[in-house]
């Protein structure tokens, strides 16, 4: 049964904002005392949170869809709806977020770090909210905004001080079990290791962890033997350790040759891994023929600039030395760091002349709407409604949307599309339907998405017969 998981595909949505309500107060004697429609609740977020206590993706490689709750609805009695609950998804220290197109989101390093991968919608406003002195009571209430919704591709990457990288079998399970208190799978075949493990030394003053990575072989940094998946941990250790087989019973190998190897899938992996501080250990020098391997190799390895040890992790030979000498490099590493600063609160307000919107003709002679507040007046409208169509276009007429079609040469009847290609609201545009002068009727209306009464009609009709009989009248009268 599976229980490491290092790398997971997770759908999450955030909670929809729940919609505003469109009340009036009546009680007796008083039929209509004002609108007392609540707002909706705001819908829950999704965030990501590093817990130390978590080591695998796991939970989420089972459950890959989740989903935060939505607000409430409000509700008469200037009763606001109850707020979604956020969702707080625990990933382990090193989780690296991506889109689906394989672009880093965000990198989460350090307890507690957080990242939002969808927000919450926000609530509509009630009745109550939208009333002003010339609409007195609205007969509409938004609605709410729906959640984000994402796809993300989560990749663990372990943190740990040192790495232990070597040929599968040439005994880094045994090693980080004797140099700390990790437990790892120890077994006399190849790939006995299939998941990092990671425990913790104390050397003297200093402590680091480690990590034994799973053996690697010709080939892994082209995805061989699930090279990939186990060169991803060693990305972010700061100190290498290559641990050699000097027992190997393959007659093809040799210290000397699988170090090279393994040096040249670092650098082909790239990231860096080529230029990492490293030492070499000789393991297995318990068997003769090991420790005289280890003998003749040696020179050979510190010629080349390597710090080597010959240890033996089953008869814990050398192993004191080493866990200093480790301790000491990952010193002068930790001091090789750049000092981290704390964050500073950069605030860039918009220009003055900044409408936050756009208008953008396309080749088929659609004109599209792009802007953060007029897709979400849309999104938050009820089409259903005349007056909340009405409410609309003044909001819009207020931003200066109708002004950017008519200078971008909109006419009557141009097709116009607010929001994204996937998800927008088309409409032919009518430039005489003017906002800003509302033309408030009964609630719920709106008399500028309405053919005139028959009254009125009339009216107009026995005006128009007037004015054409006037106008004969002077034509014929030459005086």
């Amino acid at each position: 049964m599976t229980t490491f998981v290092d790398r997971v595909e997770l759908h999450v949505a955030a909670g929809s904002g729940g919609h505003g309500c469109a009340s009036v107060h009546r009680e007796k004697f008083k039929p209509l005392g004002g609108p007392d429609g609540g707002n909706g609740g705001r819908g829950g977020d999704v965030s990501l949170v590093v817990d130390q206590s978590v080591t695998t993706l796991l939970d989420y490689h089972h459950s890959p869809h989740r989903k935060a709750t939505s607000g409430r609805a409000g509700e008469g009695g200037n009763r606001s709806g109850k707020d979604g609950q956020d969702l707080i998804l625990p990933v382990p220290d090193g989780t690296v977020v991506q889109d689906k197109d394989g672009n880093v989101l965000a990198d989460l390093v350090g307890q507690g770090t957080t990242y939002v991968v969808a927000e919450g919608g926000r609530g509509g406003l009630g009745n109550a909210a939208l009333s002003s002195a010339r609409r007195k009571a609205p007969g509409f209430a938004l609605l709410g905004v729906p959640g984000g919704m994402q796809d993300i591709v989560l990749e663990l990457k372990t943190v740990a001080d040192v790495a232990l990288v070597g040929y599968p079998s040439a005994g880094k399970s045994s090693l980080i079990s004797v140099l700390s208190a990790a437990k790892p799978k120890i077994a006399d075949y190849p790939f006995t290791t299939l998941v990092p493990n990671l425990g913790v030394v104390t050397a003297g003053s200093m402590v680091y962890t480690i990590a034994d990575v799973p053996g690697l072989i010709p080939g892994a940094s082209q995805g061989k033997g699930l090279g990939l998946e186990f060169l991803r941990h060693v990305e972010r250790c700061e100190v290498l350790v290559h641990v050699l087989d000097t027992a190997t019973l393959e007659s093809d190998r040799d210290p000397v040759s699988d170090l090279d190897m393994i040096e040249e899938e670092l650098k082909q992996y790239g990231g860096g891994l080529d230029r990492r501080p490293r030492m070499v250990v000789l393991n297995k020098i318990d068997v003769p023929d090991g420790k005289d391997l280890a003998e003749m190799v040696r020179p050979d390895l510190e010629a080349r600039g390597y710090q080597v040890f010959a240890i033996s992790a089953v008869a814990h030979t050398g192993l004191k030395e080493l866990s200093f000498a480790l301790a000491e490099l990952v010193g002068q590493a930790r001091a090789a760091r750049p000092v981290e600063e704390a964050t500073r609160v950069v605030i860039r307000p918009k220009a003055v002349d900044d409408a936050g919107f756009t208008v953008v003709r396309e080749d088929d002679g659609l004109y599209r709407v792009r802007g953060e507040k007029p897709e979400r007046w849309i999104r938050q409208t009820d089409f259903s409604n005349d007056e909340a169509v009405g409410y609309l276009a003044d909001r819009l007429s207020r931003l200066g949307v109708e002004a950017q079609l008519m200078k971008a040469g909109a006419n009557s009847g141009d097709g116009v599309a607010i929001g994204p290609e996937e998800n927008a609201v088309v409409f032919d545009w009518e430039p005489s339907v003017l906002a800003g002068a509302e033309m408030l009727g009964r609630r719920g209306e709106d008399h500028r998405f309405e053919p005139p009464r028959p009254a009125a009609q009339r009216r107009r009709d026995k005006q128009a017969e007037r004015d054409e009989s006037d106008q004969e009248f002077d034509d014929f009268n030459p005086f």
